[in-house]
């Protein structure tokens, strides 16, 4: 059985991690088979928006699965570990890419230690009430290497960025709402349904200005205000005649009432 299926759901494309065994841990192989995903869905014009998720409800992903790694390496040697870290992509498959498209993490269950620098990659998170997030490779001194420490602070704010990974401590679901480490909670089992369906509610938006603000949002973040604004204004430039055409569906009563606004 393949360790990471590619499915088309929609508008969505599904990228799900099958090691169910070993709480969907990412080996060398995992890793592998996540950046073919990953470049599938950049590729695939039709897929709007990648959902990421973990087989079964136990967890989202463990993170790397060390045992494998120092097995096949015959150890952790310093050859292995410069190995792993000298991977441009990133060692979790993907996590040093950015996707031109929106992503969506699916969580249940355990999200740990590079699992949920996976997590953080995606720009959203939905939760179940089972969710459990942590950095908890604090414990056997392994560092984060796939985004954490950057992606972290600029989701949830630097002083509640340094408690999880300075600590290790696990954040269970509703304080994890609370801090807007996810950004919806929702009963145990519905997670994937949820992802896809706010899938295919950005799938209808007009995808230019969407893909546009997006990018903008994420190339001006931690500019000075300034080069932020003109990062804005560049990006906006190019989509103002699809900006044009929408003022105009509303002049003509469409979308009255913040009607459509949300998925």
């Amino acid at each position: 059985m393949a360790k990471v299926r590619y499915e088309r759901t929609g508008a969505a494309a599904v990228l799900t991690i099958d090691r169910r065994e070993r709480r969907n841990a990412v080996d060398s192989e995992t890793a592998g088979l996540l950046l073919q995903g990953f470049r599938d869905f950049e590729a695939d014009d039709e897929a709007r928006v990648l959902v990421l998720t973990g087989e079964g409800p136990e967890a989202f992903c463990a993170g790397a699965d060390l045992k494998a790694i120092a097995e096949a390496a015959g150890g952790l040697t310093a050859e292995a570990v410069d190995a792993v870290t000298a991977k441009t992509e990133g060692p979790m498959g993907f996590t040093r890419l950015t996707p031109s498209k929106p992503t969506i993490a699916a969580i249940s269950g355990w999200c740990l230690a590079g699992g949920l620098e996976l997590a953080l990659w995606c720009d959203l998170r939905i939760g179940t009430t089972t969710a459990r997030l942590g950095f908890t490779e604090r414990r056997f001194g392994v560092p984060l290497i796939d985004g954490g420490t950057q992606r972290l602070p600029a989701i949830v704010g630097m002083g509640r960025a340094l408690e999880l990974i300075l600590t290790g401590r696990v954040v269970e679901a509703d304080e994890a709402l609370g801090w807007g480490l996810v950004n919806e909670v929702v009963s145990e089992g519905g997670h994937l349904e949820r992802a896809l369906a706010i899938a295919e509610g950005l799938a209808a938006f007009p995808q230019q200005t969407m893909l546009s603000d997006r990018r903008a949002a994420l190339e001006g973040h931690g500019l000075p205000l300034a080069e932020g604004l003109a990062v804005e204004a560049e990006l906006g430039h190019a989509s103002i005649e699809t900006g044009v055409r929408g003022a105009a569906r509303f002049a003509a009563g469409e979308g009255r009432g913040a009607e459509g606004a949300g998925v």
